[in-house]
């Protein structure tokens, strides 16, 4: 039909009324054809020229962004497509991609609903051409937050699969709590039987306290293992929504910094890479960097205390955020003690622990977040050196978090 509109306007003067009204109601078709097609596409569709003003768009798009006017009202059309976005994160994506010529890219988003759930978009810009030249942009917003949902079921799905481990590990921290409980009621047991044959006279105070003091410890700490247990197995409640890690990172830093000092431990946050977006949860990834800076100091704070130690020695305790083309990466590292290589290579092991009154659960749920991030975590460690956790998370090429097209 274009090729037929063009060479019938090179002859449009011979064209009597008739032809004419017959083109018109030909292209008035192939109009509302081409009207049709873009409201069937299932992702949302902007049209706009190169300076970023509206100038088509499907009906799809307005449930996939917010917009401060309707798409279909003039008004959509005589400003640049950031100044009627709601979200401002999005409007400052396309005034970002207008001041800096970009015409081909891919970003992904998070926004909330007005129900209060989290969606994820995925936005591709793509130059629209015409006879070699760029005119505009094509605009697709594409949902897939389904996508990503079933992608962290299969996570979750995943880390069940420890579940066996777990219990089995369970089952065998229970034993010795039980077993003293156990003894120490036999203990007071046969204690009673005897006095009841020496005329009820009873054994002094302290001889049952402390037996009793015995078994109501051995049940706290039962609890406590029962407690962390459900805390390993339960699925990890993430609310992921896209943040720039390296901002959340100096802020826990911030907070835990004054600690080191006063140990007299350097602080060292390394950024190469502050704009990066990952799907994250603030909350689990402070509780990730709290569990390593924790142990760290622990690690520091006993090579201090070791005699062989040089009295020169200071700790060090480093955060680095960097990427490569397609992976984001935090590297913990310190100068403290370091691991043997058994215990690195049972380090994420669920209720494996070197401190005398640690649970062993606290390394699994490290790794369990990670995974909730679709990263991976590894630590290279060497004793009297100290160690170096590295995690690493995926990315598109544009930085933005790999979960599908």
């Amino acid at each position: 039909m274009r090729g037929y509109v063009k060479r019938v306007s090179q002859k449009f003067n011979k064209l009597s009324n008739e032809q004419l009204i017959s083109l018109l109601d030909d292209m008035v078709e192939e109009n509302e054809n081409l009207y049709s097609i873009l409201e069937c596409i299932s992702a949302g569709l902007l049209i706009l020229d190169n300076d970023f003003y509206l100038q088509q768009s499907n009906k799809i798009v307005e449930s996939r962004l917010s917009f401060s006017v309707y798409l279909d009202d003039p008004k959509a059309t005589t400003v640049p497509i950031w100044e009627i976005m709601e979200d401002q994160e999005i409007g400052d994506y396309f005034k970002k991609c207008a001041e800096k010529g970009i015409t081909n890219t891919t970003e992904d988003f998070t926004v909330m609903t007005s129900g209060g759930s989290v969606r994820f978009l995925t936005i591709t810009m793509t130059p629209l051409m015409h006879d070699g030249q760029t005119t505009g942009k094509i605009i697709l917003v594409r949902d897939v937050t389904e996508k990503k949902n079933q992608e962290v079921l299969l996570h979750r799905m995943e880390n069940m699969a420890n579940l066996t481990n777990l219990a089995a590990g369970m089952a065998h921290e229970i034993k010795n709590p039980l077993g003293a409980i156990s003894i120490h009621i036999q203990l007071i047991q046969k204690a009673l039987e005897k006095a009841r044959e020496n005329r009820n006279i009873l054994p002094d105070k302290k001889f049952v306290e402390d037996h009793v003091d015995v078994v109501n410890d051995e049940i706290d700490h039962l609890n406590k293992l029962i407690m962390d247990f459900l805390f390993a197995v339960r699925p990890i409640n993430a609310q992921l929504e896209l943040k720039k890690p390296a901002a959340l990172i100096q802020n826990i830093v911030d907070f835990f910094t004054p600690e080191f000092h006063d140990n007299g431990i350097n602080v060292k946050l390394i950024i190469k890479d502050s704009d990066s977006r990952l799907l994250l949860d603030e909350k689990l990834l402070r509780d990730i960097i709290m569990n390593l800076a924790q142990n760290a100091l622990a690690a520091i704070k006993q090579k201090k205390a070791d005699e062989a130690t040089s009295d020169d020695y200071t700790g060090e305790f480093t955060i680095e955020c960097a990427s490569d083309d397609n992976k984001y990466y935090i590297i913990i590292s310190d100068n403290g003690c370091g691991m043997k290589n058994e215990t690195v290579s049972k380090i994420f092991e669920p209720y494996f622990t070197t401190k005398a009154n640690g649970t062993g659960l606290g390394m699994t749920m490290v790794y369990k977040i990670v995974k909730e991030f679709s990263g991976d975590i590894h630590v290279e460690s060497q004793e009297g050196k100290g160690t170096v956790f590295t995690m690493q998370f995926p990315l598109k090429h544009d930085g933005t978090l790999a979960i599908g097209n």
